[in-house]
């Protein structure tokens, strides 16, 4: 359900999320336990594209695009409409970018112009996607998808470009709306959108040259994170550093993560921000308490990997660890978890519940054409809050390998959007082992099992001043709720859907709000008011979804 009110943090896409905890007994847990494994469900064989690039937009659709270099798609734009390419087709008559409707399944071909291969994106306040860089033609492109309530809208590019090429670079929405562009494929600098005339349209960071292994580079789409003071929690290669984009200065360079195992393109691991739990109160200056910040780090490939895969057809084993950093620690220490098998390229995102799910990817073998081989068909829920040897639970594999381009993307009523996979330079629908695919599944986590529906609340309505929420402000929600039970506790949260490309899941984040008050108004209705995030660095602007999701602890 969308929520139509606009609220101070908003307008790029948000789901509002309630979790019910419940205390229950072992016996009771393994009553549970068939129903852990989640379910796959295959949506649409084909959307006639390769989904490298996905994003969640504000009006319940999913912009899904790939390369424009590559040959004809298998669908074809509107009889009006070609474009001239950059060196497969001297003229291309068929789309490389769908916008798919969530709730009708459908999808409908959109017209971009200029080559989008490995580039970034943000949502702006206003649920517009700004979408930068790409290669050939597209590598300095901005463009601009704007949802509308009609089949007219499309993309638009800017007469204004970026100032340096931007190919495997990373973006981050920042607190005053604007978006950074950092990093690219032999590119050190970061610049913003939009562009303050009197400042310098980009900036040096020595940190990306730095972090280049020459032969493989592995610091490419270096995961950014945006801390709840401000500061960017940037990390490439085994590094990482918080970094001050206003005044163009490194702030903490923190511990090398442990291990020799790469984490970045094409040695692809991926990475997310925990659940920033918001404690309420204030400190003895009156300031609100900052929400600690803790950073995970998954998969990867050892040194060298990437070269043995590509010059000497030599998969080594992926990466098994995954490494957790409490960043606004004083003197932070990296904590190291070991997943059940060992994952490349796969996709990290943050779940209603405050779990992650890991899903896609391959066991062995790097990021590149044919550089990988061993799908990981199951996908792997982590609970960041269990003891170290209960925080992975091995889920239900699907039956399609998601390999190199593949992505994922939480939607607003809770299911994981799966799609992509294409690990050759043209779409190749023979090969063997891992033919190109174009379709489109949807993964239903335990939480969205029918024999769980009596713990999931239902959320009815959002209750706010001006059908706004200001920074701080408390506002209600009323839900229906089968099973509720006072003395286990109610959860409220805030989750930005994430642009994901290339394993890492850009802009996602999810805030826990505080809990005011619970009121029960009849036999399974319920009121929950809750006070609004803290500041623009905690929660930037976004728009509001609803969706409602169970957890259970044993």
């Amino acid at each position: 359900m969308m929520i139509k009110n606009r609220s101070f943090f908003t307008i790029a896409v948000t789901f509002l999320t309630l979790s019910s905890f419940f205390t229950l007994s072992l016996s009771d847990f393994d009553v549970f336990k068939s129903f852990l494994g989640g379910q796959w469900v295959l949506l649409r064989p084909s959307i006639g594209i390769s989904a490298m690039h996905m994003q969640v937009l504000n009006d319940n659709k999913v912009i899904i695009f790939d390369r424009t270099d590559m040959g004809p798609s298998n669908i074809s734009l509107p009889s009006d409409k070609c474009r001239h390419n950059e060196d497969a087709l001297k003229l291309d008559c068929t789309a490389h970018s769908v916008l798919y409707d969530i709730a009708s399944n459908t999808f409908r071909p959109l017209m971009v112009q200029t080559d989008t291969w490995c580039s970034s994106g943000a949502i702006d306040r206003d649920g517009t996607l700004i979408q930068t860089g790409g290669y050939h033609g597209g590598e300095r492109i901005i463009r601009l998808f704007a949802p509308c309530n009609n089949e007219s809208c499309d993309w638009v590019e800017l007469s204004k470009y970026l100032r340096d090429r931007r190919w495997y670079a990373s973006n981050q929405i920042l607190p005053d709306n604007r978006i950074i562009v950092l990093g690219g494929r032999k590119v050190f600098t970061y610049e913003f959108f939009p562009k303050n005339e009197s400042s310098p349209s980009s900036f040096y960071l020595r940190f990306l040259i730095e972090t280049r292994d020459p032969g493989e580079e592995n610091n490419l789409y270096p995961f950014l994170h945006l801390l709840p003071d401000g500061n960017l929690f940037i990390f490439a290669n085994r590094r990482s550093i918080t970094f001050d984009h206003v005044n163009n200065k490194v702030v903490k360079e923190f511990p090398v993560i442990p291990g020799d195992d790469k984490r970045n393109y094409p040695s692809t691991g991926s990475s997310v921000m925990l659940p920033l739990r918001l404690s309420g109160g204030n400190d003895d200056n009156g300031t609100s308490v900052m929400p600690e910040a803790e950073v995970m780090v998954c998969g990867g490939a050892p040194p060298g990997a990437f070269i043995k895969s590509d010059k000497e057809h030599v998969y080594v084993e992926a990466s098994r660890t995954c490494g957790r950093l409490k960043v606004t620690d004083s003197k932070p220490v990296w904590s190291m978890d070991v997943m059940p098998m060992p994952r490349v390229m796969s996709d990290m995102l943050l779940l209603p519940t405050g779990d992650v799910i890991i899903i896609n990817g391959a066991t062995n073998g790097t990021a590149g054409w044919e550089d990988a081989v061993g799908p990981n068909l199951n996908p792997v829920l982590y609970s960041p809050d269990e003891e170290p040897n209960r925080r992975f639970v091995v889920l239900n594999p699907s039956k399609i390998p998601r390999m190199y381009h593949s992505t994922a993307v939480l939607l607003p009523d809770g299911r994981i959007l799966v799609g992509g996979s294409n690990p050759h330079r043209r779409y190749n629908f023979t090969a063997y082992p891992y033919p190109t695919d174009l379709s489109l599944e949807a993964f239903h986590p335990p939480y969205l099992a029918p024999q769980n529906a009596f713990l999931r609340p239902s959320i009815l309505s959002v209750e706010a001043a001006d059908k706004t929420v200001s920074y701080n402000q408390v506002f209600s929600i009323t839900f229906v709720l089968s099973l509720y039970n006072p003395n286990g506790g109610l959860s409220v949260s805030l989750i930005t859907p994430s642009f994901t490309t290339h394993s890492f899941a850009m802009n996602q984040r999810m805030v826990v709000l505080n809990v005011v008050d619970v009121s029960q108004l009849s036999v399974f209705a319920y009121k929950v008011a809750v006070i609004g995030p803290t500041t623009a660095t905690v929660a930037p602007p976004w728009i509001l979804h609803a969706v409602c999701c169970a957890r259970w602890h044993s």
